[in-house]
């Protein structure tokens, strides 16, 4: 009795830290599945997606899936596919530093003949807290946005930290916040290609990955104390 007691409290308490991080994306896998590791016996995969924005940029997201939902002997490249999971972190220790590596963990995927345009291809929710005081600027354009890292709760005691990028009111809303501020946001996935100067001779094209936001609250219990605080 006690032990299916806890078992129910712990299932309960996975979906609703489950409910904090939602990804939902369609696209066209771009890159075949490589090995990245083993957890209790279980291979996952990393493989990528591609989509367009209504720019017409395409963005390359990364995919972190179990070998349970796919045959990973086979090539899946070219095939179109609907996803559903989270937008997870992990530092990766590179060149002395700690680097934060993101990908969208697959919980569920599903093969698909065609796109439909009118479906929206990328969207994500995230309820969390701000770990670091947002960063607000102008762009050369006058363009406002906000730099804002959420850190969201996972099972295990883990969080996932997730750099989002906040745009116009957005922007000057977000730029008041403090850390600790409890906030929900609506957005969607993006991949960012960028120069580091390595050296005063070298430098190195990378990728970054971002939630660009949409819509962005903060919560209630959080309003008196939070802003512009």
């Amino acid at each position: 009795m006690y032990k299916d007691t806890c078992e129910e409290g712990s299932t309960m308490m996975t979906d609703k830290l489950f409910e904090n991080n939602q990804v939902t994306m369609m696209g066209e896998i771009v890159s075949a599945f490589q090995f990245s590791h083993e957890v209790f016996g279980e291979g996952f995969y990393m493989g990528g997606t591609g989509g367009e924005r209504l720019s017409n940029y395409s963005d390359y997201i990364p995919l972190m899936v179990s070998e349970r939902l796919i045959d990973t002997e086979q090539d899946y490249t070219g095939q179109f596919i609907r996803i559903s999971g989270q937008f997870r972190s992990y530092n990766r220790h590179e060149e002395k530093k700690n680097r934060l590596v993101l990908s969208v963990f697959v919980r569920e995927l599903e093969f698909l003949d065609e796109i439909d345009e009118n479906e929206k291809t990328n969207q994500i929710f995230l309820d969390g807290y701000i770990c670091k005081e947002p960063i607000y600027r102008k762009t050369p354009l006058g363009r406002e946005i906000a730099d804002v890292l959420l850190a969201v709760n996972r099972s295990y005691g883990k969080s996932d930290y997730i750099p989002c990028i906040c745009w116009g009111r957005n922007a000057r809303f977000a730029s008041g916040f403090t850390v600790g501020c409890h906030i929900q946001i609506v957005g969607r996935v993006q991949s960012r290609e960028y120069v580091k100067r390595i050296s005063e001779e070298e430098v190195e094209h990378r990728v970054a990955y971002e939630v660009s936001v949409s819509k962005v609250d903060l919560l209630e219990d959080d309003k008196n104390i939070c802003i512009f605080g």
